[in-house]
């Protein structure tokens, strides 16, 4: 067997989100079929013990060294999973245990390159390990990020953010994208499209594309804003504006952006475009409705208003969007 010039080693623990683990050794796996290259990328799942760790998805993996052992090894890649559990009322809250994280800080001494992926990012972070720096997570738990680590930089927006040797990535899909972004810094682009094709995903996106979903979903506190949230989403054909919304709240306008800016982190204005983005990426992905009727139905009175919002949102067009998303498109 040749040379092993890159060990990337998986952090595992008892409720890991299995994707996050099983996803990027998919695509490092690609690399030596697409290149034939035998010292490519060499796996390793470390644990604190050999015995079998029970993912979030109930599937039992086997680690293939312990924490201990990886730490005398020559590390390239060290890549951080998450978890999360899940309150009473649906909120998420990502994990980090005590132990993982001291390994993850030992581990990382040895390590050219830092991981994370969708909420590992809370590990890295609770390690000292992104103090400084701009990073990214699951867009359901940037609000805690940024809230229990205020030397953090977080930008729930992009699905992966490289600062220097710590990358870290966003949804639990977007740990593919960042695979490939690892594989592109490796091999170079040609080789991570040629993986891309392989894996049959649409193109390896840019580290700055929009995790699209996040501007709708922030988790208010109070039954109050959801009302709030509910009224918008009845209204959104409406040519709604934040006095609507003060007056159906009872409160006025300066009140009611006070409520917005501490629950949801932005403007009653800036909350009704993005629920109308949202409802529009919901046509645009499961009808052929036209963009007139769209940007008509979805509050936006005009075509050329719709195109401004994705834009604004998302980085791309309506027109864009659909050829990549549309349900059933190739």
């Amino acid at each position: 067997m040749g040379r092993l010039r890159r060990l990337i080693v998986i952090v595992l623990f008892d409720g890991v989100d299995l994707l996050d683990v099983t996803g990027p050794p998919e695509v490092f796996s690609l690399v030596q079929r697409e290149t034939c290259d035998v010292t490519s990328y060499q796996i390793a799942l470390a644990a604190e013990t050999l015995d079998p760790v029970t993912t979030s998805a109930g599937v039992r993996v086997l680690p293939d060294i312990t924490f201990r052992e990886a730490s005398t090894r020559s590390i390239d890649t060290l890549l951080v999973p998450g978890s999360v559990e899940v309150d009473g009322e649906g909120r998420v809250h990502a994990l980090a245990d005590p132990a993982v994280v001291d390994w993850v800080r030992t581990l990382a001494t040895r390590t050219r390159r830092i991981t994370s992926v969708c909420v590992g990012a809370h590990i890295l972070a609770a390690a000292g390990l992104l103090d400084g720096k701009r990073a990214t997570t699951h867009w359901s738990t940037a609000q805690q990020l940024a809230a229990d680590h205020p030397m953090v930089e977080v930008d729930a927006d992009p699905i992966f953010i490289r600062e220097g040797d710590v990358w870290t990535g966003a949804g639990i899909s977007a740990c593919l994208d960042l695979s490939l972004a690892l594989v592109a810094d490796d091999f170079g682009e040609t080789v991570a499209l040629r993986v891309a094709r392989q894996l049959v995903m649409y193109l390896k996106r840019p580290s700055g594309q929009s995790q699209f979903s996040v501007p709708l979903e922030p988790v208010s506190m109070t039954r109050r804003v959801e009302d709030l949230r509910h009224y918008v989403m009845r209204h959104i054909s409406d040519q709604l504006t934040a006095a609507d919304i003060a007056a159906y709240a009872h409160v006025g306008e300066r009140q009611l952006a006070r409520i917005f800016k501490s629950e949801l982190g932005m403007t009653p204005a800036a909350y009704i475009e993005s629920a109308r983005v949202e409802a529009a990426r919901n046509q645009l992905e499961a009808t052929d409705v036209t963009l007139e009727r769209i940007a008509s139905t979805c509050g936006f009175g005009t075509t050329d208003t719709l195109i401004r919002a994705f834009r604004r949102q998302l980085d791309t067009t309506p027109t864009e969007y659909r050829r990549r998303f549309r349900a059933g498109s190739r």
